[in-house]
């Protein structure tokens, strides 16, 4: 059905809780996916062994020994049992409705992907709990709140859909809007999917980020990765999508705030053309 591949960060203190909650929540979905965890950072190999998964180690990374997404999903598109792939970050858990969006869409060349929640989940979950999912839906809604539409965290789409990737880093700015912006520029649909599907996000530090100069990912590799978009014009978001996917069906996004987005970038188009 679906192959899922990630890289992960150390499994070291919480980063090690919410990466282990997101694999487990991963390898509970129906049909069974194949799961890839990717890279060599400490307990990866380890993590994989211990769940079952595929470990795939020989992953380009850059001077700061952080993974680059280009050889990440070559490596993994050459791999995959599946011709349906996800990329998705590894404090992300997935509930079941995932399954049941993916199987909506009938398209041959897409790209589905959509908002997350965030919430702080300090512990292990007990997925051996038969309501597990149930309550941590009630726990998202009460307690997380919907990220903007300008972060994505899964992108799920046939293999040979984006074509190479330029070197971004892994878990630095820029890139997800990237990815938006070259399914677009070749044409391929763009799904926004928060609507049939609760994507979860465990909040986390970012002391893992050599270099950095902000509170998060701010630093050199943030600063390459956004000299490798070409211009902020290529920032694109899930404002910029072209069909939404409810729980029913999917459509054409013609609400009010994708309208407004096109209107914008048409506007942001002939001034730069008129200025040539």
């Amino acid at each position: 059905m679906l192959t899922i591949f990630t890289i992960p960060k150390a499994f070291q203190g919480h980063i090690e809780t919410i990466q282990c909650n997101a694999i487990n929540s991963w390898r509970r979905l129906v049909p069974q996916c194949e799961i890839m965890l990717c890279g060599n950072d400490p307990g990866v190999a380890e993590a994989a062994l211990k769940y079952g998964v595929a470990h795939v180690p020989d992953i380009a990374c850059n001077e700061y020994g952080t993974p680059l997404l280009s050889s990440a999903f070559a490596v993994v598109q050459k791999m995959a049992r599946y011709p349906l792939v996800c990329y998705v970050n590894a404090d992300i858990i997935f509930l079941s409705d995932i399954i049941t969006a993916v199987k909506h869409i009938k398209k041959p060349r897409f790209l589905m992907i959509g908002q997350r929640w965030d919430i702080d989940i300090p512990t292990s979950i007990v997925f051996q709990e038969s309501r597990w999912e149930s309550n941590l839906r009630k726990r998202v809604v009460a307690e997380g709140s919907l990220h903007p539409p300008a972060g994505s965290d899964y992108f799920i789409f046939p293999t040979g859909t984006l074509g190479k990737l330029p070197d971004f880093a892994v878990g630095r700015a820029g890139w997800d809007n990237w990815v938006i912006y070259r399914a677009r520029s070749l044409k391929v649909p763009v799904i926004d999917a928060t609507q049939a599907n609760m994507i979860i996000h465990q909040e986390h530090s970012y002391g893992h980020v050599p270099q950095k100069t902000g509170q998060k990912w701010e630093g050199p590799e943030t600063m390459h990765n956004l000299k490798l978009m070409q211009g902020h014009d290529k920032y694109y978001t899930l404002l910029d999508a072209t069909h939404v996917l409810t729980a029913k069906s999917l459509r054409p996004a013609w609400e009010y705030k994708y309208v407004r987005r096109r209107l914008v970038r048409a506007k942001q188009y002939l001034t730069k053309l008129f200025r040539k």
